[in-house]
């Protein structure tokens, strides 16, 4: 029999397991999408009138034009006498739109439909079929905007899953990459996927991860973003234990690297497991340039990291417990400076680091026209007004400028905030009790960050072991405690 554009062939159906018996109608399915103003419906029949059936999709969600000419157009033409011979030839090609999914509840099929599918309903059958039509409308592949890309792809992550993981695929055409495809969320059924390269990620994390995210399919996930929680191991702090990336070519080079995977629907950022310290700290470009290139920048921004965290605690402890550090001609400096302000060291660094967290924030929510602006005027007119109103000394402003920009350095940008946390409360200490309170916020960090593990893996990994129990995790992690538990 022949159609408009397509031929469909008299195959003998007869010898066709019969389509198994469910509980599935259109007023049932109906029931479960009430109150759905976007839900549409239709009518069709096929095999010359006498096979019926009612279709069922949301406008919008799915492809109006792939409906009508993809699923439709062939279902109608089919020539079949009963329901469960028009079943079977729609499961067998007649109707050429894949993926197709047979459903014998209607809670099944009512999800199928709010995932962007197109119901084909048989009362008689109590079946129905249905064929995933989604709409194309999404955000198209564009270069990356936090991580840029100097030397590398210009392609970034999108909202939408599949497409996330063809970029993977594009990167890594082996048989080895494998995808395991799982729903967060009860309420939710938010589409994920979890990639890893065979032979290259351990067995047992992998295990781990499956288990933590099976854990999350009675609950409610209504922001992809909170995937990162169920992901870490205790103790959970500031310092981030996965690796956040919108770059696929980053996501594949850690795939080949052994880790972990986790991408989902609606995230447009891929997210790499276990995380380690000394990999925040490099790019994806530092495998591209120069090995000596490559390893001086990632010196330098250690460094930064170093200069960001402790250049703030340093001088307030200089300036107010250690004053015969400071050579002669800088503290005469320092005390002309200070003369005519009116607040003490302490409050002006501490006043000065929230304000230009403020106006970080500020420049970040605001457009991006007015964001600029916003930043210009908070580091020109505002911090030279307040020093020449002598509110401000201008060393505390230079202190609290280079540390900001040493935070700029570092690409996580996860790390840097959490460096800026850690920066409040080492000001803090340093105020109370000088260089050693300093010390002692250090080796609490250094204590924290030994004792951190995720899926075996220490953060400070490679240098800690932490699985062997040797080196630095050794010395700072309680006997007692597990693993997992600093």
């Amino acid at each position: 029999m022949s159609g408009a554009g397509y031929t469909i062939n008299m195959f003998d159906f007869q010898s066709f397991e019969a389509a198994p018996r469910g509980t599935v109608s259109a007023a049932a399915v109906k029931e479960i999408l009430s109150r759905c103003g976007d839900l549409e419906q239709r009518a069709v029949c096929s095999g010359g009138g006498r096979v019926h059936a009612e279709a069922l999709w949301f406008d919008g969600l799915a492809d109006a034009r792939a409906v009508s000419e993809e699923v439709l157009a062939p279902f109608c033409a089919l020539p079949c006498r009963t329901e469960d011979e028009c079943a079977r030839r729609s499961l067998a090609g007649g109707v050429y739109r894949c993926p197709a999914r047979e459903r014998l509840r209607p809670d099944e099929t009512a999800a199928d439909i709010a995932a962007g599918s197109v119901a084909l309903i048989f009362d008689g059958l109590g079946t129905a079929l249905t064929f995933e039509v989604k709409s194309g409308i999404g955000r198209s592949v564009e270069a990356p905007t936090v991580e840029k890309s100097v030397l590398g792809a210009k392609e970034a992550f999108v909202e939408t899953l599949r497409v996330n993981t063809a970029l993977v695929r594009r990167r890594l055409p082996s048989p080895r990459l494998k995808l395991w495809n799982t729903e967060l969320g009860g309420r939710t059924k938010t589409r994920a996927a979890v990639l890893y390269m065979e032979g290259a990620a351990p067995e047992a994390q992998l295990r781990e991860l499956r288990d933590r995210l099976s854990s999350l399919r009675e609950g409610t996930f209504c922001d992809p973003g909170a995937l990162e929680r169920p992901l870490t191991s205790p103790p959970r702090g500031a310092v981030p234990q996965v690796l956040h990336t919108e770059r696929p070519d980053r996501f594949a080079q850690g795939l080949l690297d052994g880790k972990l995977g986790v991408l989902a629907e609606g995230m447009c950022v891929g997210l790499l497991l276990p995380g380690t310290l000394p990999e925040m700290l490099r790019t994806q470009e530092d495998r591209s340039r120069h090995a000596a290139v490559a390893a001086a920048l990632v010196r330098l921004r250690s460094a930064a990291l170093a200069l960001s965290l402790l250049l703030p605690a340093i001088y307030v402890a200089v300036a107010v417990h250690h004053q015969e550090m400071i050579p002669y001609k800088l503290l005469l400096s320092v005390i002309r400076a200070k003369e005519e302000v009116p607040f003490s060291t302490t409050a002006e660094v501490l006043g000065m680091l929230l304000s230009f967290e403020l106006l970080q924030e500020a420049g970040i929510r605001l457009p991006e026209p007015v964001g600029q602006t916003v930043s210009v005027i908070g580091a020109l007119i505002v911090g030279q007004s307040a020093v020449e109103a002598k509110v401000l000394s201008p060393i505390v402003i230079i202190v609290v400028a280079i540390a900001g920009a040493a935070g700029y350095a570092q690409p996580s940008q996860e790390l840097s905030a959490a460096v800026r946390l850690w920066r409040f409360a080492l000001v803090g200490l340093a105020a109370a009790l000088g260089f050693f309170g300093v010390m002692s916020g250090l080796i609490v960090l250094l204590h924290r960050l030994c004792g951190t593990e995720n899926l075996g893996t220490s953060l400070l990994y490679p240098l800690c072991d932490a699985p062997a129990g040797t080196g630095l995790a050794a010395f700072f992690r309680p006997k007692a405690a597990g693993r997992g538990r600093g």
